[in-house]
């Protein structure tokens, strides 16, 4: 399984975000989150200082984020409701705060050599329980980051 730090990692280190952009995503969520916290978040795990980082605390930055990239969307009334963070899901949050077509995350997995048909695809979106779901892998979610990084980083210094 992949741990929280490592998304967490991945996804700052992917889009080149600032420590400044991160708190700000988790005040948007009106969560607390101090620069020194973050730090030891990011840390690799045997650094000194590191800290395991919650399900909630990852949870929270991709909420956030969705909303610092997108704007607040109108809360539900089952938005209190906890929800299981899943792989599935941490792919669907930044799909939707980069506001990446179809087309787009086809390409960020292909560069990181994974080819996916449309309905594979797809059904990385699709709800669980629904006939055409597909789990996403830890493999598949680690591509999907690193094609990221890719797609957004290394695009800049062609």
């Amino acid at each position: 399984m992949i741990s929280t730090n490592e998304i967490l990692f991945r996804i700052k280190k992917a889009l080149n975000l600032s420590t400044e952009e991160m708190i700000e995503a988790y005040k948007l969520e009106g969560y607390t989150m101090e620069a020194s916290h973050l730090e030891s978040l990011l840390k690799r795990h045997l650094d000194d200082g590191f800290i395991i980082a919650s399900y909630e605390e990852l949870g929270v930055f991709l909420d956030g984020f969705v909303a610092l990239k997108r704007g607040p969307s109108p809360k539900k009334p089952n938005d209190d409701e906890a929800v299981e963070l899943t792989n599935n899901l941490i792919l669907k949050k930044l799909r939707i705060a980069l506001e990446l077509k179809e087309a787009e995350t086809e390409i960020i997995f292909n560069l990181a050599d994974v080819e996916l048909s449309k309905q594979q695809l797809a059904s990385l979106f699709r709800k669980e329980g629904h006939k055409n779901f597909k789990e996403c892998s830890d493999e598949l979610l680690m591509a999907f980051l690193d094609g990221l990084y890719e797609f957004y980083f290394v695009g800049e210094i062609d």
